[in-house]
């Protein structure tokens, strides 16, 4: 929490106590959670009530300062599996398992992303995100159907 504290500092943004509840509920959370499901989980330790727009304008805020990835495929949120380093990073990407719901955020290089950039312009398009969420099956689950 420490380093999503100076993140925000450093941008002009603030870590308030409800924005790091809510970036710890997603951090400690096995999959990602909607808006509604933080407001939910929020209100069952907090001594006051989140209405989920609440919990909408501080993922949003979250987001912003990339502590958390929206994944579009699900409309849900997770932590940013990168708050702790303090390298630069690649673009991220995420791996969804069809079954179990898991995420896990990985990088591709951006030289992929530039070839695939190229590749849309050629198609007469324009890439608008580079976000890729790919669906896949997890260890956990492939070894479970074995």
């Amino acid at each position: 929490m420490g380093k999503a504290q100076d993140m925000c500092a450093h941008s002009g943004g603030r870590l308030t106590e409800k924005r790091s509840r809510i970036l710890e509920l997603l951090l400690l959370s096995k999959t990602p959670l909607s808006a509604y499901e933080v407001a939910e989980a929020y209100n069952k330790t907090a001594e006051t009530s989140m209405p989920p727009m609440s919990a909408y304008r501080i993922l949003d805020f979250l987001e912003s300062e990339q502590l958390v990835h929206k994944l579009s495929s699900t409309n849900k949120y997770v932590a940013c599996s990168h708050i702790a380093c303090d390298h630069a990073h690649e673009i991220p990407q995420f791996l969804i398992c069809g079954s179990c719901q898991k995420v896990k955020e990985i990088a591709i290089s951006k030289r992929i992303v530039d070839e695939l950039d190229e590749q849309v312009a050629n198609a007469g398009y324009k890439l608008t995100n580079s976000q890729l969420e790919l669906q896949c099956l997890c260890e956990t689950c492939i070894a479970s159907a074995a």
